[in-house]
């Protein structure tokens, strides 16, 4: 299996500090690179990172605050600059087409990047390929903010004893694969025959919210959720009015969802350290990482084939 792996370029919440830069996570899922909520001094975090900026096939946003979205200009420039000729897809509320439009159009430059944008106004399946689906939801915020929820389209297993009591070797189980089903000495065989299926990973996005439905809705069974956590629970009343979410939260919502692997970020700057929310999340849900910038974390491997 190609890589699958975030890159965190970002785990700040509004005010960024001196280790933490604005929001910005890089999800590179095989041959497609999507962009989550690009903050001020992304490119540059990319850099850092050694991420390509023409490894960048689509951006989701999920709302307008500047933490979120300050770094989308430099990134369009950046991708006309360096000539990538693919198209790169732009998700984002479409209540903030306004906002969306001054950053595509932020500054005087040569602009040859194909960027094909695709406002979000109801929740649903936004994006579809022939990997994987890509779906969006409202979340609770101060603003029009959208969740995101990427699942690959579910495959089967083979499995080698029932493909070598057929006969079933090199180029024809390739055919088989390809087809459905084939034909061997006189006989007939079907994909479903030597193979059970096999569940399609799910990466989850969810970032400035309140505790709501959709956001357990759009974690459920993911192998990895990328949740905000912007305060501590001795906060809990400032989270609550300001829209956002403690490190228990958080980890309640992983643990309801059944995801996997929780990942942690969007921290306030009033916290200089991050181990007090894996302290407040891990007794909740043991599989948790709490965001440092430029760390890499992989996707969990697959869940074994049923049957």
């Amino acid at each position: 299996m190609a890589s699958r792996e975030l890159i965190v370029l970002g785990t700040a919440s509004q005010v960024p500090t001196r280790h933490r830069n604005h929001n910005g996570y890089l999800l590179r899922w095989d041959e497609h690179g999507l962009l989550f909520d690009p903050g001020e001094g992304t490119q540059r975090q990319m850099a850092r990172a050694n991420a390509r900026v023409s490894a960048i096939t689509h951006v989701c946003i999920s709302h307008f605050h500047g933490d979120h979205c300050l770094g989308l200009a430099g990134i369009i420039q950046r991708i006309s600059l360096d000539g990538v000729s693919h198209e790169v897809h732009a998700y984002y509320p479409g209540s903030g087409q306004v906002f969306y439009e001054r950053l595509r159009h932020a500054s005087i430059f040569h602009d040859a990047a194909t960027i094909v944008p695709h406002p979000v106004a109801e929740p649903g399946c936004i994006a579809r390929t022939d990997a994987w689906t890509l779906h969006a939801a409202r979340l609770d915020h101060s603003v029009d903010t959208l969740g995101y929820r990427l699942e690959e389209h579910a495959g089967r297993t083979l499995l080698p004893d029932r493909l070598a009591a057929r006969g079933l070797r090199g180029p024809a189980i390739g055919q088989l694969v390809r087809e459905g089903e084939i034909t061997i000495d006189g006989a007939r065989v079907t994909l479903d025959e030597v193979s059970v299926p096999r569940p399609g990973q799910v990466f989850a996005f969810v970032m400035d919210t309140r505790r709501c439905d959709a956001a357990v809705e759009l974690a459920r069974g993911a192998d990895l959720l990328v949740c905000e956590s912007t305060y501590l629970s001795e906060d809990a009343d400032k989270a609550h009015d300001h829209g956002h979410l403690t490190a228990r939260e958080a980890a309640t919502i992983a643990q309801e969802a059944g995801v996997r692997r929780l990942v942690l970020a969007h921290f306030s700057q009033r916290y200089p350290e991050i181990d007090p929310f894996l302290e407040e999340a891990r007794p909740i849900h043991p599989d948790v990482v709490a965001a440092a910038d430029l760390d890499v974390i992989e996707v969990p491997a697959r869940r074994p084939a049923a049957g």
